[in-house]
């Protein structure tokens, strides 16, 4: 089945109704943390709503990959969107009539989670099929475009109608942008590979994606090296917001800042790679993406005020787009569209491990060692305070800059590994014929 522009433009009017709901959907991420602060006034209360939508996203992907290669994706989109409709329904119906408690948002968070994590990976897996696979690069830099661009409007619209017309507010659009986004799909048509008739067997359908994955050196080396890219990267995004409300004697002002900004270099990341496509060889967009958000987090490490912090945290949200959308390229054009869903989730799941992991051990490694050690006096100063400074937030300087070398040595270590650097050379594409 071969591509079509006409099938580009289905891509774009679903990509158009997705951005909708993203933006209502952070519209009530935004108010909802809005809520459980007046209620609470606890970070452990908002820390744990995200806690319960992403273990169990994280849980139900193995099992998502297997589904979205057995049933209609169209059909699961809608299903994935339905669900996030009705939990809103359930939460906008418990808050009009004051039965509306935390453990509420918790149970929504979880299901969401797990239909949201379906939806997304039957979107993705779609992709292969409606657009051409020259324009890989551009329909996924729109993605990026769609979930910075979100970020940015979610919140600031929001934040702007909410003293208005509060949390049922809110929520009322939020189902207007669901049904939009719906109708889009129902509309759409939406080609389907081919399902194998062979009955459905959960660990032997995950075990063909692994296989697929084995055999294959160089999509693996792809895999290990953005999880090890991530596991580094999340190090230095636990450290992150501390770092610098230690340094900026607790400004909320600037940590707000300062993730606008990165919200805009995201953005702009992203506008271009749509209008450029992207590298000719994508390996080099995934290598050079992780290098160049290394650098420009040894900058940020490196930064005490907002001088060096913005530009630095623009320049990093700047890279992700071009590293995001030509490795998703790359994993688009070699794995055939009737297997998307279980390699997908094997590479979400790997991958998705990282951020727990890396922020398990930054936290401790922090408070424990290079903060104390970083203090005037410290066992570290000597070799450190000269680039970092000492005192509150240096010793979560030092420990950011060294997982941010981190970063630059995993991208600059791909390069030394034949079958990742050569993989859109050595490795086929998927067959035209599974298209």
């Amino acid at each position: 089945m071969s591509a079509t522009p006409a099938s580009m433009r289905t891509f774009l009017t679903i990509w158009l109704g997705q951005l909708g709901s993203s933006v209502g959907s952070r519209m009530t991420s935004f108010a909802m943390t809005l809520w459980v602060w007046d209620l609470t006034q606890q970070a452990t209360a908002l820390a744990l709503v995200g806690f319960f939508t992403q273990l169990p996203q994280m849980l139900a992907t193995p099992f998502a990959g297997v589904i979205v290669d057995r049933y209609s994706r169209k059909q699961l989109m809608m299903v994935g969107d339905a669900v996030a409709a009705l939990s809103t329904v359930v939460i906008l119906w418990l808050h009009i009539s004051n039965h509306l408690q935390i453990w509420h948002l918790y149970g929504a968070g979880a299901i969401n989670g797990m239909f949201g994590q379906l939806q997304q990976l039957s979107y993705t897996a779609s992709m292969t099929l409606m657009v051409p696979q020259r324009h890989y690069s551009r329909a996924l830099s729109l993605n990026f475009l769609s979930g910075y661009g979100s970020g940015i409007l979610g919140p600031a619209i929001a934040g702007a109608i909410y003293p208005v017309v509060g949390l049922t507010g809110i929520l009322l659009v939020d189902l207007v942008t669901f049904a939009i986004a719906t109708l889009t799909i129902l509309l759409a048509t939406i080609p389907q590979p081919q399902i194998s008739a062979a009955p459905f067997a959960f660990c032997q359908d995950l075990g063909v994606g692994f296989r697929y994955l084995c055999e294959r050196p160089g999509l693996m080396g792809i895999l290990v090296t953005a999880a090890l890219f991530q596991l580094a990267f999340q190090m230095t995004a636990a450290l992150h917001a501390p770092m610098i409300l230690a340094r900026s004697g607790g400004s909320s002002q600037i940590l707000a800042t300062v993730y606008a900004t990165s919200g805009v270099g995201g953005v702009m990341g992203a506008l271009l790679i749509t209008t450029w496509g992207g590298p000719r060889s994508r390996i080099h967009g995934v290598l050079l993406g992780m290098i160049g958000a290394g650098l420009s987090r040894v900058g940020f490490s490196l930064g005490r005020s907002l001088v060096l912090w913005m530009p630095m945290q623009f320049c990093l949200a700047f890279n992700f787009p071009l590293m995001g959308s030509s490795g998703n390229a790359i994993w688009l054009s070699k794995v055939p569209p009737n297997l998307q869903g279980r390699v997908f989730s094997i590479s979400i799941l790997i991958k998705g491990l990282m951020a727990p992991i890396g922020r398990l051990v930054a936290g401790p490694l922090a408070d424990r060692v290079f903060e104390p050690a970083m203090m005037p006096g410290g066992w570290l100063v000597p070799l450190f305070g000269p680039l970092f400074g000492t005192g509150r937030g240096a010793g979560m300087a030092v420990l950011c800059g060294f997982a941010a070398i981190a970063m630059i040595l995993v991208g600059l270590g791909g390069y030394l590994y034949p079958p990742l650097r050569n993989v859109e050379s050595t490795l086929a594409d998927a067959s035209e014929s599974s298209r």
